[in-house]
């Protein structure tokens, strides 16, 4: 079972260009205060107000705000007629292409460039809104295989799934999206030890926690990432990633999930001759005693 998402589809109230920082900000926490406020004493409420869910919501939320202006002149200087360009910043599919454009950029896109040649690439005559003309074109893109860098060190993703905010904004709207990274990596974290512990089917299809070190360390982190996912999406099955994707943003992030767990499987493989070596070890000094 699990929940669909948002798919950016809406305007959120951090496009209002009217909306200062502190705004957003005062918007945001005091919701979230007073929907804690009123169910303080019902644990399931408060987990869902502390899960990566939430947390993503609050960061797309404020991120969509902080890189507005940015995202704002680089649609005036992206090749597009003045007036197009206008239209398309009060478009309601602004908020998708913003979105798409923080993704391309935390794949490891030079948003400045990529823009440009999107634009360029074929007309607009026949355009009823350049705005999502441009997300479809911009989400074709990030469906290559190839999209983005070639390097892992060029991927800007929080807890492998939501796209890094990034550039010049306010140093106040900065803070709030480096504490919500935090604690949605923090977040990933518990979960993988806690579905350890308990011994959770889904992550015991990951296969066994590596012994060497190293490959320790990248399994966990991997399951890590199917962990944030089951987390954002509310997968509560035996399988690790749960029905199929409900939507575009979500099956985005399932693919992603999806490496991870086939990742996390191979490295699980790939560690059981040293599994196995310590094992005939741990026997062999048990037989001489």
């Amino acid at each position: 079972m699990s929940r669909p998402d948002d798919n950016h589809s809406a305007r959120h109230p951090g496009e209002r260009p009217d909306a200062s920082a502190r705004d957003i900000l005062a918007g945001v926490l005091g919701h979230v205060g007073a929907e804690l406020s009123a169910h303080e004493t019902i644990s399931a409420e408060q987990e869902a107000w502390g899960s990566i869910a939430q947390l993503a919501a609050e960061y797309d939320t404020i991120a969509a705000s902080a890189q507005r202006p940015r995202w704002t002149r680089l649609i005036h200087v992206c090749g597009l007629p003045a007036e197009m360009a206008g239209a398309a910043i009060e478009s309601d599919a602004f908020g998708a292409l913003t979105a798409g454009l923080r993704r391309a950029e935390a794949l490891g896109h030079n948003v400045e460039t990529l823009l440009p040649r999107i634009v360029a690439a074929r007309g607009f005559e026949d355009a009823q809104d350049a705005a999502a003309v441009l997300h479809e074109r911009l989400e074709r893109v990030l469906g290559r295989p190839s999209s983005g860098s070639s390097r892992g060190s060029g991927h800007r993703m929080i807890a492998g799934l939501i796209p890094d905010a990034m550039g010049e904004m306010d140093a106040e709207m900065r803070r709030a999206l480096d504490e919500r990274a935090q604690l949605m990596e923090a977040r990933a974290v518990a979960l993988v030890e806690v579905a350890l512990a308990s011994k959770a089917s889904w992550i015991a299809s990951l296969g066994r926690v590596p012994v060497d070190p190293a490959r320790m360390g990248a399994w966990r982190h991997q399951a890590r990432i199917v962990a944030a996912y089951r987390d954002r999406y509310g997968v509560f099955d035996d399988d690790a990633l749960g029905a199929l994707a409900a939507s575009p943003n979500q099956r985005m992030d399932a693919a992603a999930a999806a490496v991870a767990r086939d990742r996390a499987l191979w490295l699980s493989k790939a560690d059981a001759p040293t599994q196995s070596r310590s094992a005939a070890v741990r026997a062999g000094a048990v037989h001489s005693l």
